[in-house]
């Protein structure tokens, strides 16, 4: 079971890698009736389901949790939630690769917080830290580390045409 959940927890990050690279590539396979970030959403709820799963099948669940958890936790879900409502599915996921044009956010966390939603999503995660075994919360961790490292060079002469 450790390897598929290994499997699993890493499993999204080569997706989100070549969408960055190569954000034509996924307009095109989209087509021109159909959204990219939305498909981009939908597949990435596949793994992240995906990834549930694969922590829940090496978890030991105890009950009540420690004292860290639900700070953390609510406070990674907060960022995770004002995230998606300031910039909505397309700006959440790669609009701005895929062609389309997203107004630039500093409303909190935006301009205070560096990377918020990876934030969020880690402070989540380490919250689990006394159920999941450590490595899979670190290998995930590092899945976020990267793409964080990833996206922060972007090169807007690498964005995709929107289909017309």
């Amino acid at each position: 079971m450790g390897i598929l959940a290994c499997f699993g927890v890493i499993s999204p990050f080569p997706f989100y890698y070549w969408l960055w690279n190569h954000p034509q590539t996924w307009v095109d396979l989209c087509g021109k009736d159909r959204d990219p970030s939305k498909i981009m959403a939908m597949v990435s709820h596949f793994f992240k389901l995906l990834q549930f799963a694969s922590i829940f099948s090496v978890s030991t669940l105890s009950w009540p949790p420690p004292f860290y958890f639900w700070p953390l936790f609510f406070i990674g879900q907060f960022l995770n939630f004002r995230v998606y409502q300031l910039l909505g599915e397309s700006g959440t996921y790669y609009g701005v690769r895929f062609g389309k044009n997203i107004p630039w956010v500093t409303e909190f966390p935006f301009g205070t917080i560096k990377d918020p939603q990876y934030v969020g999503s880690i402070m989540s995660l380490l919250a689990c830290v006394t159920w999941v075994p450590f490595l899979y919360i670190f290998i995930w961790v590092l899945g976020y580390l990267l793409m964080i490292h990833i996206e922060s060079k972007e090169d807007p002469a690498t964005r995709a045409k929107p289909l017309s």
